[in-house]
Order: structure tokens, then C-alpha cells, then sequence
């Protein structure tokens, strides 16, 4: 069997996307292993890059993405958390499109801890690395 490219999974969600939000998650859980911090410093006198990175602005992030894209996500997390295989990728997704206690998709995932790299693993369980995908 072949090894899953970036062009023939679909996940619901583009993979930019979901760099991009493990990049932020992990600056602001802690867990961060990109150095955004020198691109503050470059640029000091903006403060953009160190103000961008806040768990509102994740909060928000999150919350500007639709519905599926929302629910890949969280899939994303449970596959990465070992909840769900990779082959379990429709029952992750139906899982978590099913949110009867009213909590939106960010509560959700700012409720797991170190979510950014749980959203790393479930791409890696899909054979890919989010590492290698150009942000």
C-alpha cells in the first residue's frame, strides 16, 4: 500500500491550516519548537509577532474556521491522542462533530492538554509530518 500523500488525503482541513494552528497552540501551551520569538525581535518595534500568539487570537483562529474544518480538528486531536486510528477517520470525525454540551470547537481543544502536539501526532498518523508543510 502507498504511503499517503498531502494531495490525496483529504481531511477536511488543509494542512497549511492545521500548521499554522499547532505553530500558535504550541507558543501559547508552552510547547513551543518554532522560535517566534526571533521574529519579534526582529521587528521590535511592532510587537506583532509576540502579541499575535495569545490564546484569544488561538481562540479566534479556531473559531473563524467552518463547521468541518472545526470537527477535523478536533479529530485531528483524538487521533493524536490515541483515541481513534487513522483508519478510524470517520468515527473521529462523527465523534467530533458531536457536541451536546454546548462547548464550541476551541473550548474543546484549549481543554486538551498540549493540543498542538496532539494535532502533530494525528497528522503523523496519517503518514505525513506537519514539520514539512510550508506555512
Amino acid at each position: 500500500m502507498a504511503e499517503p500523500s498531502e494531495d490525496d488525503l483529504d481531511l477536511g482541513i488543509s494542512l497549511e491550516v492545521v500548521a499554522t494552528l499547532v505553530d500558535h497552540a504550541r507558543a501559547v501551551q508552552g510547547t513551543d519548537v518554532v522560535d517566534l520569538d526571533a521574529e519579534a525581535e526582529s521587528d521590535p518595534d511592532t510587537g506583532e509577532a509576540e502579541d499575535e500568539f495569545d490564546e484569544d487570537s488561538l481562540r479566534a483562529a479556531i473559531l473563524a474556521l467552518n463547521e468541518d474544518e472545526q470537527a477535523a480538528l478536533i479529530a485531528l486531536a483524538l487521533v493524536g491522542r490515541g483515541d481513534f486510528t487513522a483508519e478510524e477517520w470517520d468515527e473521529a470525525i462523527a465523534q467530533a462533530g458531536e457536541r451536546d454540551n454546548g462547548e464550541d470547537a476551541a473550548e474543546v481543544l484549549l481543554g486538551m492538554d498540549n493540543f498542538g502536539d496532539l494535532l502533530a501526532e494525528g497528522v503523523a498518523s496519517f503518514g505525513l509530518s506537519i514539520e514539512d508543510v510550508e506555512r
